[in-house]
């Protein structure tokens, strides 16, 4: 396996939301999974860069707020706010960099306008598109077939079978002004830009031609992120060895019911109506942190009352080791080996380094839990304190959960 950053600096850029609704449970369980990388690197000692997008200007923005006859940007400012509100109420910490696609126009522009200066663009019906074509390493991010990437694009915002389109993937820079919609003027005049140029330009420009990891959900492979490397490679790779995207993480989908959780479907479990309903945002934490970030799972009552019961036990063994009143007691059986505050951080810091297992870091703190409520830990109660709050500070610094 090979290490995510290899320098002293680590740079990782993630995909962020398009703010037409609140953020559901498959928004956190994928921004769970950078922050945990974040905070490993940062454990090992990495500089770290994080940047996110927020698309702000897109179609079904614009969708949502003629549906609901509100204005485009005031329905965006609110979702981004909610987004911001729950993430930093799951402790998710914030990127160095949050970056609308309407507040990086220029970059987009300049971004694009080196595309054009190497004419990888064309016009169509006033649309810009890009030749895929000008890029020899066209489909090395996904490795899929043509018919599958036509499939995929359709499925994904793309438009595979407008006439007049030089290849049918060709994806879509410039958006020519439309009745109606927002547009700002630019060299290739008045419209707003596409949806992968836009990552492509906010990522190279914060984060230099190539960083370590380009980040975000598994049904962003294609055609998101094989067209934003796309982009940057004909951008820069004739002056640049080395560009975009060192190593790709991809998050797996949530499911409700068995079905993907997405809004196109209406099937979302939203983090603030949790938390209005009196769920613990640690609780909700450990619900998503028990599944592996790169699986497919579903979401359940079950699952949220489980990383319930977790939290509750890892606290009361905190009171517990730490010389405080136990509230909960260990079953028939359950007393095992002492485990100390130093083992768990090791574990937990070994499990992480492994492809962000976050299931084993749990595992690792429920060990400790169970022996300390079982009477097991070893030392006097000045060591067993000592061991206690060092769990807590390894999991509130690792784990990004407050005990």
């Amino acid at each position: 396996m090979a290490p995510a950053a290899p320098g002293r600096r680590a740079a990782i850029y993630a995909c962020g939301i398009t703010p037409y609704d609140a953020t559901h449970i498959g928004h956190a369980a994928t921004y769970i999974a950078w922050d945990l990388l974040v905070r490993a690197w940062r454990d090992a000692g990495h500089e770290v860069s994080y940047v996110q997008n927020v698309t702000d200007v897109d179609d079904p923005l614009l969708e949502r707020a003629a549906r609901d006859s509100q204005d485009w940007r005031e329905l965006a400012d609110r979702e981004i706010d909610r987004y911001r509100s729950d993430m930093t109420a799951l402790r998710l910490m914030p990127p160095d960099h949050l970056i609308g696609a309407v507040e990086a126009l220029d970059v987009i522009e300049e971004f694009s306008g080196v595309l054009a200066d190497r004419g990888a663009l064309y016009e169509l019906e006033g649309d810009v598109y890009f030749l895929r074509s000008a890029d020899s390493a066209f489909g090395s991010v996904s490795r899929l077939d043509a018919e599958e990437m036509i499939k995929l694009s359709a499925e994904r915002g793309g438009d595979p079978g407008r006439p007049g389109k030089k290849d049918a993937l060709d994806p879509l820079v410039w958006l020519a002004r439309r009745p109606g919609e927002p547009a700002w003027d630019s060299r290739f005049g008045q419209g707003r830009p596409g949806w992968h140029v836009e990552c492509a330009a906010i990522a190279t420009r914060y984060l230099g031609t190539a960083f370590d990891v380009q980040a975000g959900g598994s049904d962003l492979i294609f055609p998101h992120h094989e067209m934003s490397a796309s982009h940057a490679r004909v951008a820069f790779g004739a002056v640049d060895g080395e560009v975009f995207a060192r190593r790709y993480a991809h998050a797996g989908m949530v499911r409700l019911g068995g079905e993907k959780m997405s809004k196109s479907l209406g099937n979302l479990v939203f983090v603030s109506e949790l938390r209005l309903s009196g769920s613990d945002p640690m609780a909700i934490r450990l619900s998503i942190l028990a599944h592996h970030y790169r699986t497919d799972w579903d979401w359940t009552g079950e699952g949220l009352a489980a990383g319930s019961r977790r939290l509750d036990r890892w606290r009361a063994a905190l009171r517990a080791g730490s010389g405080g009143q136990g509230g909960v007691t260990a079953g028939p059986g359950s007393a095992g080996p002492a485990v100390t505050g130093e083992s768990v951080l090791a574990a937990i810091r070994e499990r992480l380094a492994d492809d962000l297992d976050a299931p084993g870091a749990l595992a690792s703190v429920d060990e400790w839990a169970d022996a300390t409520l079982a009477g097991a830990s070893s030392g006097d109660e000045a060591e067993q304190a000592a061991s206690a709050w060092l769990v807590r500070d390894a999991v509130d610094a690792l784990l990004g959960v407050g005990l």
